[in-house]
């Protein structure tokens, strides 16, 4: 009975354990342990042998590979000697050395002592040349291109899969090496160049003099062998050790590089090759952050060297003694840790879940969710956190809700307010001119379309209308100005078919009009023409009103603008003057409020305007489709 309440106080105490330390203890006993026990029963036993049988095995192929390299240069050398025992060939570089000799020496007489060039032998003497170079070109696979030049540089060659566009660049290459030698051949580092098929190639180069049977220098061969000779043999080693290799010459260059990022380059002052001394070796180096395996092997013909660098992670892969205790012991330690786990997984998991889904629905929109406290650590903690926060999220939400709602009615209602008187005492001072000046009919007409237009403007503040309506409206404000300013203004409505049945709040453009006419009307001009146009913008829909009135400063337009875009809001609602020139932004701030009310803060009105040019103002609104609006 002692025992068990001892075991009931122990396990309260876990219970009741900072997360901390129940976090502490499941990774003592979960990772550290069972990592431990992996690590040295592995490690211990078997990385030693791994690396070993790794570098013999590795060793033994890279030397195999470079005599099969070797041989395969070999092969390009005694192709390079044919043309020495070829009579065909040696005769015809002579002709065509004597030709360019007998040319070079006419040019030095002059224009008019030139000798003409002779077509029929500079053809006999390609044929008899590049004939022999076919039958060169087919004995060895991989030697895909064989050039011959003449003393003075002329190329005859045969190539399987394109030649060298930079021929010259590369002969004078090869020359100038050649210079001091006598018949050997001299085997060059791999080249890139590009094709006269439009490919990039590349290739290494055994260059040989061509002697004639007096000893004497008549031209010059290159033999190019593709990387691919080189590759087929390097991708199956690859394949093998799971790493990346690479042949460099004697100098640094890379001849041949698996990966293709070192092709060409110069290495010689790299970590990885100074350390890649003497016949073969091996040894490990950091690279890129991880560690790699370095085994190398020397041609002992060329002094090439061949690198191969193998991840660390990769010794490991291929052994089956390994892997075996590996899983042996990994499965010891998921069963360890499994009884471990499903002890303490129940106290640790399930109020977390709980909070979860708890949260999930909260994220929902559901605010009636309370979480169960039964522990004092810091999951009980924080649930009596939670249930507090979700309380003051509803409360606040409520209280958000209410004012928001009012707040937006009181603002619509006070700025239709601001347009409607302003608009009426305009009218009926139109009204009473006409009607002294007129006698009854023009003021019968005048009170016909002020009835309209008050039809349209007192209904209900939250009905949308369609542009078309809206478009009417303003053609009514227009008609019943010029009653007030006879032939006045002209008023053109640009809007597509596709618009007409838009939906819009009311009162958006009349405002805009009767500002650009009461503050933008030049007295010198005898017809002020105002312009509205709609158009749609990808996903949104601009309405245009423009006028060629007074226009206004660089200065006032930028004061507008920046009272629109939302820094004088207050000074708008309060009905002061953003514009701050004799009342012109009033209608135009109404407005904006009232777009970024309805629609969102991303939505407004934009002016732009030129002293003595007119006006133009945007309205920016939201397209859902043909017909519809935000």
């Amino acid at each position: 009975m002692n025992s068990g309440n001892r075991l009931r106080q122990a396990w309260s105490k876990v219970s009741d354990m900072r997360m901390e330390r129940k976090l502490l203890l499941v990774f003592l006993l979960l990772v550290i342990l069972p990592l431990t026990f992996i690590g040295f029963v592995s490690y211990r036993n078997y990385s030693h042998s791994i690396e070993h049988n790794t570098i013999v095995y590795s060793t033994n192929m890279l030397s195999n590979m470079m005599d099969r390299v070797d041989d395969y240069i070999e092969d390009m050398v005694r192709i390079s000697s044919i043309p020495a025992y070829q009579d065909d060939i040696r005769q015809n570089l002579i002709r065509s050395n004597r030709y360019y000799e007998q040319r070079a020496q006419s040019s030095g007489g002059g224009e008019g002592n030139s000798v003409p060039t002779d077509f029929d032998l500079l053809l006999s003497i390609q044929r008899g040349i590049e004939g022999n170079i076919s039958y060169i070109n087919n004995i060895k696979r991989g030697a895909n291109s064989v050039y011959i030049f003449d003393q003075y540089g002329n190329g005859y060659y045969s190539a399987k899969s394109g030649i060298r566009t930079n021929i010259k660049e590369s002969y004078e290459l090869w020359e100038q090496r050649m210079r001091d030698t006598a018949g050997e051949a001299v085997l060059f580092s791999t080249q890139k160049y590009t094709s006269n098929l439009k490919s990039v190639k590349y290739a290494f180069t055994v260059v040989r003099k061509i002697i004639d049977k007096s000893l004497k220098d008549v031209g010059m061969i290159a033999v190019d062998a593709n990387i691919s000779v080189i590759e087929d043999q390097v991708v199956k080693l690859d394949r093998v050790t799971h790493g990346k290799s690479l042949i460099v010459d004697a100098d640094g260059n890379v001849v041949y590089d698996s990966g293709r990022k070192l092709l060409t380059a110069n290495i010689a002052d790299q970590p990885m090759l100074k350390q890649a001394t003497g016949q073969n070796g091996s040894f490990y180096l950091n690279e890129g952050g991880e560690r790699h395996l370095y085994i190398y092997a020397t041609s002992s013909h060329n002094a090439w060297k061949m690198i191969i660098s193998i991840p660390a992670k990769e010794l490991t892969r291929d052994s089956v003694v390994i892997r075996n205790v590996t899983w042996i012991a990994t499965f010891l330690t998921i069963g360890i840790a499994l009884l471990i786990s499903i002890f303490f997984s129940f106290a640790l998991t399930r109020p977390l879940r709980t909070m979860i889904r708890l949260m999930r629905r909260v994220q929902g929109g559901d605010f009636n969710v309370q979480f169960q406290v039964r522990r004092r650590d810091e999951i009980g903690q924080l649930g009596s956190q939670f249930n507090q926060m979700i309380l003051q999220i509803d409360q606040l939400i409520a209280d958000i809700y209410v004012m928001e709602t009012k707040k937006k009615e009181a603002e619509l209602h006070a700025l239709q307010s601001q347009i409607n008187p302003h608009f009426m005492y305009n009218t009926l001072e139109s009204i009473r001119m006409a009607a002294e000046l007129n006698d009854d009919r023009d003021a019968a007409n005048m009170l016909a379309i002020l009835g309209r237009l008050l039809r349209y403007s007192i209904s209900d503040l939250h009905e949308e209308v369609t542009l078309a309506s809206e478009l009417d409206h303003v053609r009514h404000y227009v008609e019943l100005l010029n009653y007030r300013y006879p032939g006045r203004f002209e008023l053109r409505i640009d809007a597509p078919q596709q618009l007409t049945g838009y939906s819009i709040i009311k009162l958006v453009l009349q405002p805009i009009v009767e500002n650009a006419i009461y503050h933008g009307m030049d007295d010198d001009k005898p017809l002020m023409h105002i312009n509205v146009a709609a158009e749609i913008a990808k996903e949104h829909v601009i309405l245009r009103i423009s006028d060629d009135g007074l226009g206004m400063t660089g200065e006032t337009l930028e004061r507008l603008n920046r009272n629109l875009s939302g820094q004088a809001v207050a000074l708008a609602r309060a009905g002061g003057n953003p514009a701050g020139s004799s009342g012109s932004g009033i209608g135009l701030a109404n407005v904006n409020e009232r777009i970024r009310l309805h629609y969102g803060s991303r939505f407004g009105v934009k002016v732009f305007s030129e002293s003595g040019r007119g006006t133009v103002v945007e309205l920016l609104l939201p397209f859902a489709g043909e017909g519809g609006g935000g």
